[in-house]
């Protein structure tokens, strides 16, 4: 069947020359002549004067050789071209063509530019920036590579007790005192003074089509993820919060490593030369993730959640970030996101390549709706906040308030134990133990761990309210 590089057509024409262009400017390829697009063998005409016209054509026009066949099938005669990848760039007509897929396309723009750097062995990434030294580079993300690589291993302290500039070079960011567009990028203060859109956008929708705050994350870009996920934690998601004991608790949406993960991927590998930043759309059940990604040519969705190699498209970019420890050099990313989502009870993102980048939905939990629909009857916790309220409003005595006290401290503690602590007789202790028990507020529940004091502020019994106490958990 046809694909990347395999392509039957039924007869010749000289638009198929883009083709052959294509496959030259990728992987290579065979072209077949007297096939239908199902591959069956249909034959050609006057095949002799084809194997004496293709070859001169393709020369003539590309300034390269194929190998140009007579072959046959079923009877039938049908021409074969075998197109070998060049190293350099292949122009028809003076344009440039490649193979994504089953599809020829025309390279323009900033895939011409990437294209036509990599063939000289070069990346965007790996550019000069005209009138930038080592010496107009200066920012607190330098400080904090440096920590970050000894602390995680891939570097030692001996690595990175160097000059700024130094640093830069054994980085392979600086080039007898020219820097790269990699190292704007991830220590200059400002790198958006040379490449646009080089910040995070991040927003909160109530819909498709209203947002109601937003705020862009810019500087160096080796510092972005990290304060990335900090505004978000902070400022855009809803934590549970609820005791263990004396252990707090606090259960947010999803699992920070699997978001982190993920921005850190679309910061690493997206493409800056289109000057649109990475955008993160929150909502209250779901967060996208997008970024202006250059995926190889032909990978699918599919492609990405199979093993696969690591290949960055911002190779120093990513080696800078690999040696400060924040991303694995195996392309294993997208893996770590679904292990994460599974183990914290959430069902896996959704990973889609769209015509212009890639994007990651995250299915989160509502945790807003979670407390709508969770009443005061329901809310059977063990938690320190709830006992301290309980203890104000509803005891009676400063015997019951330090017993509820103790009770969501030490769930585990029998009558002895908590009046050895709150230095109380255990006549006390048993007497608030069973107004407590009467009230409602607290009962001795059998667990796989043993007896544990289970505490709850019921409703109509003069406690908080269902509001006031939802907002306790």
């Amino acid at each position: 069947m046809e694909h990347q590089t395999v392509e039957w057509k039924e007869k010749w024409s000289d638009e198929f020359l883009k083709g052959i262009c294509g496959f030259a400017n990728s992987q290579g390829g065979r072209l077949e002549i007297g096939r239908t697009d199902d591959g069956e063998v249909i034959g050609v005409s006057d095949p002799r004067r084809l194997l004496d016209e293709l070859p001169n054509k393709i020369k003539a026009t590309m300034g390269i050789i194929c190998e140009v066949s007579l072959c046959h099938e079923g009877g039938l005669p049908y021409i074969a071209i075998q197109v070998h990848p060049h190293p350099n760039g292949i122009t028809y007509r003076g344009r440039y063509y490649v193979r994504s897929g089953g599809t020829t396309q025309e390279l323009t723009g900033h895939a011409l530019d990437e294209f036509i750097l990599r063939k000289h062995g070069k990346t965007w990434d790996s550019a000069p920036v005209p009138g930038v030294s080592a010496g107009d580079i200066y920012h607190d993300a330098f400080a904090v590579f440096r920590e970050k690589a000894v602390r995680s291993g891939r570097l030692k302290r001996e690595d990175v007790d160097v000059s700024d500039a130094d640093l830069l070079s054994s980085l392979k960011l600086a080039d007898g005192g020219r820097v790269s567009r990699a190292a704007v990028l991830l220590f200059h203060m400002d790198p958006e003074r040379f490449c646009l859109g080089s910040y995070v956008k991040i927003g909160f929708f109530e819909s498709e089509c209203e947002i109601r705050y937003q705020d862009e994350i810019n500087g160096p870009i080796l510092n972005i993820p990290d304060r990335v996920i900090d505004t978000i934690y902070t400022k855009y998601f809803k934590g549970l919060i609820c005791y263990d004991g004396m252990q707090r608790i606090d259960r947010y949406p999803m699992p920070r490593e699997a978001l982190k993960e993920a921005v850190l991927n679309a910061v690493v590998h997206r493409s800056y030369e289109t000057g649109s930043p990475v955008q993160i759309k929150v909502f209250s059940d779901r967060v996208y993730v997008f970024n202006d990604a250059r995926l190889p040519p032909g990978t699918t969705d599919l492609d990405l959640q199979r093993e696969h190699r690591s290949a960055p498209h911002n190779p120093l970019i990513a080696n800078a970030f690999f040696r400060s420890g924040q991303i694995e050099a195996w392309g294993r990313g997208i893996g770590k996101i679904k292990a994460a989502c599974r183990e914290d009870g959430l069902p896996e993102p959704e990973f889609r390549i769209t015509e212009t980048g890639f994007e990651v939905c995250f299915r989160i939990r509502d945790n807003d709706r979670i407390l709508r629909e969770t009443t005061a009857a329901d809310m059977y916790v063990r938690d320190g906040g709830l006992a301290e309220r309980a203890a104000g409003e509803l005891a009676e005595s400063e015997a019951q308030r330090k017993v509820l006290r103790l009770m969501a401290a030490r769930p585990g503690a029998g009558a002895e134990a908590i009046a050895a602590e709150a230095c109380l007789s255990l006549r006390e202790v048993r007497e608030s133990i069973g107004w407590a028990e009467r009230a409602g507020i607290a009962e001795r529940a059998s667990t796989p761990g043993g007896p544990r004091w289970v505490l709850r502020c019921p409703a109509g019994r003069g406690g908080p309210s269902s509001a006031e106490t939802r907002a306790q958990i």
